[in-house]
């Protein structure tokens, strides 16, 4: 695509999916000729390498709760937006300080339901009519979240992919990681993603401490967040087999070594966990909630979410079926085949930043 853009990003507090999604298509899109610039919290610059983009990142209280916080978000976001021929904002509380800067045009990516906590929870209907009303073009990760912006008032909807960048090749060999572990030839499994209540690690943890038999699974959880002391405090008073890691560089390193991946989350859009583990190959537990169903069709098992039997039974089945792991994770890779590309996806991004300021030229 020839056409030369200026294409404003912004992004809220994230040190997962939604930052690396942004980082990804930042960069594909300078390397592609447009001029591109970020606009975010400062604290998302100790989690990403935004100059190894190549787009200009200007800090900026995205995310702050305070009307302070926000009437200053908002008079920078206009500043920056002023030589932009775009502003794509990423989740429902980012896109509304964009849509309260009235910055046009505008499209806004919903990756996210209601928050976790209550009180955010109580305000997100009046910010998703908000967004949904002022966006010129509203994207979703997934057909839950197209429905709800269609009755929030979204003029033009449309239901977009997340493609997760490529994990790099792994650094060690399996055997190296359970030895620094201390796993043995005990069952591995992981789960990646932060300690938040929306990722449910408490019921892998309920899920493991009922384990029957005298040689359970080992689980490590790679990720950091509010909840941390919370899960320390019921892995201490079940005895659960978990191990929190922390927040970890060498995932590909961990999914390698893993014999099983789980994701037990109470909803999630097109998770970027569930698609590095179809693409390594490594058998996945999931919930059929929110994008999961569509994302890997057959190629993962799925429990009920908040069941901790459920997944208890799931795990057994995999942990003593090493020839089920096997099809599932042939079945993974295969399924991840069919997916979108990093490039498909920004060249769809690109035709739909062209179309909207073609529009309002």
């Amino acid at each position: 695509m020839s056409e030369h853009l200026r294409i404003l990003l912004v992004v809220g507090p994230s040190t997962g999916g939604i930052g690396r999604h942004v980082h990804t298509v930042a960069g594909e899109m300078v390397r592609r000729g447009h001029d591109v610039a970020v606009v975010g919290p400062a604290a998302s610059a100790a989690t990403f390498d935004w100059a190894a983009t190549g787009a200009a990142f200007v800090p900026a209280p995205i995310g702050g709760a305070s009307p302070r916080a926000l009437r200053r978000a908002t008079a920078m976001l206009r500043r920056a937006a002023a030589e932009r021929d775009v502003v794509h904002a990423h989740g429902v509380r980012t896109g509304a300080v964009a849509a309260a800067a009235r910055l046009r045009p505008l499209v806004v990516t919903w990756h996210n339901g209601p928050h976790d906590r209550w009180r955010r929870r109580l305000a997100h209907p009046a910010l998703e009519q908000l967004v949904a009303r002022r966006a010129d073009l509203t994207l979703t990760v997934s057909a839950d979240l197209s429905n709800r912006a269609a009755r929030a008032g979204a003029r033009a909807v449309e239901t977009v992919v997340v493609v997760a960048p490529p994990l790099p090749s792994a650094g060690r060999s399996p055997e190296a990681v359970r030895s620094e572990l201390g796993v043995g030839a005990r069952p591995l499994v992981l789960a990646v993603g932060r300690l938040e209540p929306q990722k449910r690690i408490d019921v892998l943890v309920d899920a493991l401490a009922g384990w029957p038999g005298p040689v359970s699974p080992v689980a490590v959880v790679a990720g950091t967040g509010s909840l941390e002391a919370d899960l320390r405090r019921q892995i201490e008073r079940t005895g659960a087999p978990v191990r929190l890691l922390g927040r970890r560089e060498d995932v590909a390193d961990l999914m390698t070594a893993a014999d099983v991946v789980v994701l037990p989350s109470a909803w999630e859009g097109y998770p970027l966990v569930a698609q590095e583990a179809l693409r390594a190959g490594t058998a996945l537990i999931a919930t059929p909630v929110g994008g999961v169903p569509d994302l890997v069709g057959p190629a993962a098992l799925l429990v009920p979410a908040g069941d901790p039997h459920a997944l208890q039974l799931a795990l057994r089945h995999l942990v003593e079926d090493p020839a089920e792991r096997r099809r599932l994770g042939a079945a993974g890779r295969e399924r991840a085949h069919t997916w979108p590309t990093t490039e498909q996806m920004v060249d769809r991004l690109a035709q739909i930043y062209l179309d909207l300021t073609s529009r309002s030229s």
